[in-house]
């Protein structure tokens, strides 16, 4: 078996390509379900976010399971799969990148802090899902906590930037002063709400918040003095706005040009600066060709993602190195793991043989004490014990090394058990573990 992650995320394609890879989480919970129908990928987890979809699998046959996601790939979004966007990582790499992701170290801004939350609604959908067993359950809450010691243990956080104070730096760079700028937000969740509370702390005066959903969008606007009013609305407001920051979750597009070229009229000259933060996009990519309009995307803000980057780069080395560590440590769990079925089979066995063994000999003494009784029973489960010693050892010192196979037909074989350990998971699933 081998684990590998299948995924894309900003480095590998632009937005114009993960937008048709972005998945709601009832979406991804119907691919789960497609996946636990399949019997070649028994654990996997879907991870989707503005900057990456990734889905990390367990497989049975690497071969013909990368084929079956292929056509996967074509059936939920619509698309071929095009090897040059994607990147396939398996053993080693795949934890390692994991584990870069968990940290931040793999976001299109370090540091940033929502990633490690995403991960856990991911981690949690698949158990959900019924997609998680032994293996993923140990690598996902391995991940996560590495994550955590991360962010505890470095400065990684310290000072950085995130996508929606990004988003307000880019539009002073436009615009400059923004006390008295007339100032939309479409998307009344949590990234609006960030972004909103970066523009009060550069200056903004007052806000205008937009959401198909009205109450949500009063609700946001009460906690920064701002106003909401109906999306049906936002167009005519659209026509004196200075900026517009938008982050929907709409799967289409919310600004069209069609829709936004009779405003313009009324404009005279007047700049205005749409930032679309939104994966899928909020805003249709025509409008960038519109007079007076200045157009950006999620992957415009990579040029501003640079504010204290030499202290981060040093931080990020750090964290790079716990990641090391940890990957050593996880090798070390995962290398007992690979015979622990076999053992918990034969320790029950001989637990189970040794229980019957001393019941029938203390049914012939009747006239033992309490403390008779206990110490015959301690006494059985040392001689348990030191019998048990030396094919634990020598199974543990088989687990992932080539005699692992031999060792488990044989303990098995000699003591009756069934076949590998079958019913607690092969933790044996990284192949390239050098």
């Amino acid at each position: 078996m081998q684990l590998t992650v299948l995924g894309l995320n900003h480095k590998t394609a632009p937005v114009e390509i993960r937008e048709r890879f972005n998945f709601t989480a009832d979406r991804i919970e119907k691919i789960l379900r497609r996946l636990r129908n399949y019997d070649n990928i028994p654990e996997a987890m879907l991870l989707s976010t503005c900057n990456r979809t990734e889905l990390y699998m367990v497989m049975e046959n690497k071969s013909e399971a990368v084929a079956y996601i292929k056509k996967l790939v074509k059936h939920v979004a619509g698309e071929e799969y095009d090897s040059k966007y994607f990147y396939n990582l398996s053993g080693t790499n795949c934890v390692r990148h994991l584990f870069r992701v968990a940290a931040s170290l793999d976001s299109l801004i370090i540091g940033e802090g929502q990633i490690l939350n995403q991960i856990k609604v991911a981690y949690q959908l698949a158990r959900n899902s019924g997609m998680t067993d032994t293996f993923m359950n140990t690598l996902m809450n391995r991940a996560i906590a590495v994550g955590k010691k991360v962010r505890t243990e470095t400065r990684i956080a310290y000072s950085s930037v995130s996508v929606s104070s990004a988003a307000v730096d880019l539009a002073m760079d436009v615009l400059g002063d923004i006390t008295n700028a007339k100032i939309i937000i479409l998307g009344a969740g949590k990234m609006s709400e960030l972004t909103a509370r970066h523009l009060i702390d550069k200056g903004a005066s007052s806000i205008i918040v937009s959401n198909r959903n009205f109450a949500h969008a009063q609700e946001m606007a009460e906690k920064f003095n701002g106003q909401a009013i109906q999306f049906s609305q936002m167009n005519v407001a659209a026509a004196t706005a200075d900026i517009i920051i938008t982050s929907t979750g709409a799967p289409h597009y919310v600004l069209t040009a069609e829709g936004m070229k009779p405003l313009l009229t009324q404009r005279v000259g007047k700049k205005l600066v749409i930032i679309d933060i939104a994966v899928p996009r909020d805003v249709d990519p025509a409008l960038a060709e519109m007079e007076g309009i200045t157009l950006f995307n999620i992957d415009d803000l990579e040029n501003l993602v640079d504010v204290n980057k030499s202290f981060r780069s040093q931080e990020a080395y750090t964290a790079a190195q716990i990641i090391e560590e940890e990957i050593v440590s996880l090798k070390e769990r995962l290398r007992y793991l690979t015979m622990r079925p076999v053992m918990v089979q034969l320790h029950d066995k001989m637990n189970f043989l040794r229980q019957k063994v001393l019941k029938k000999a203390l049914i012939k003494m009747p006239k033992l004490t309490d403390r008779e009784r206990h110490i015959i029973d301690i006494m059985t489960q040392r001689i348990e014990h030191k019998f048990l010693r030396e094919p634990m050892i020598a199974m543990n010192t088989a687990a992932g090394t080539s005699t692992e196979d031999h060792y488990k037909k044989m303990i098995c074989e000699l003591f009756l058990l069934d076949e590998e350990g079958d019913g607690f998971g092969d933790e044996n699933k990284i192949s390239d573990w050098d």
